[in-house]
């Protein structure tokens, strides 16, 4: 309905890397602010009113490419934020339940541990949400739901005649949040596509290009993605 709010923002924070170069800095450095801006990004989200924020934080394709350097810093950065969210008084104040989803089993145990450790200390709250996307991809999670699918199929727990869209959701990674689509869904970087994120969940999205780079991102650019989003009419394939 226009003048609605998003409860649920998706987002793909690109272009780290381009901004590095871009500004001269190295792109440890582009990470680093990258990263920060994910912690300002969910500030103005909760100052907006916005219920569920899920970041992109590393694809299945760049968790297959990217070097083994680039991969120890983010899972360094990853522990770092980990850590402080779960010390963070706005976590609390707020009731943000805080998850990670993807192929985390890929994941080094030290990191595991630290999302372990973090979703059972936010798991009671239910007034807000951070999904993290950490070795994610949309095509990889729809493979993997069926694979949950198949094997309650064969354990006699479901009927293949009553699954239907809807039901399809209990398989996904986040099975239990009672906003899995994303209403908006913002992308940084000028790119214009979707990049594996979220696909059964973004059927009816709405998206919102942004002509910057992730670590430029302001307070008035999601205002006005907000702005956007609420003069549009979704029709939800109507």
């Amino acid at each position: 309905m226009p003048g609605a709010v998003p409860v649920h923002v998706g987002v793909i924070p690109d272009g780290n890397r381009r901004w590095a170069r871009k500004v001269g800095l190295p792109i440890t450095e582009a990470y680093r602010i990258g990263s920060d801006k994910v912690e300002e990004f969910l500030d103005w989200s909760l100052d907006f009113g916005i219920k569920v924020v899920t970041v992109y934080v590393l694809s299945t394709e760049n968790f297959l490419r990217r070097s083994k350097l680039e991969l120890d810093l983010l899972y360094s950065l990853l522990k770092e934020k980990l850590i402080k969210i779960r010390r963070d008084v706005r976590i609390h104040r707020n009731r943000v339940r805080v998850r990670v989803i993807g192929r985390t089993w890929l994941l080094p145990e030290d990191v595991r541990r630290e999302i372990e450790l973090t979703e059972e200390t936010t798991a009671d709250y239910s007034d807000h949400y951070l999904n993290l996307a950490v070795v994610y991809g949309g095509r990889q999670e729809i493979i993997d739901a069926m694979k949950k699918l198949l094997i309650d199929y064969n354990s006699g727990k479901v009927n293949i005649s009553d699954l239907d869209e809807n039901a399809l959701f209990k398989y996904l990674y986040v099975n239990d949040e009672p906003y899995p689509e994303p209403d908006l869904v913002i992308r940084t970087g000028g790119e214009h596509r979707i990049s594996n994120f979220l696909l059964y969940e973004t059927a009816y999205s709405e998206l919102y290009i942004l002509n910057k780079y992730w670590p430029e991102i302001t307070r008035e650019d999601l205002k006005q993605a907000i702005d956007e989003y609420e003069r549009r009419e979704r029709r939800f394939g109507r």
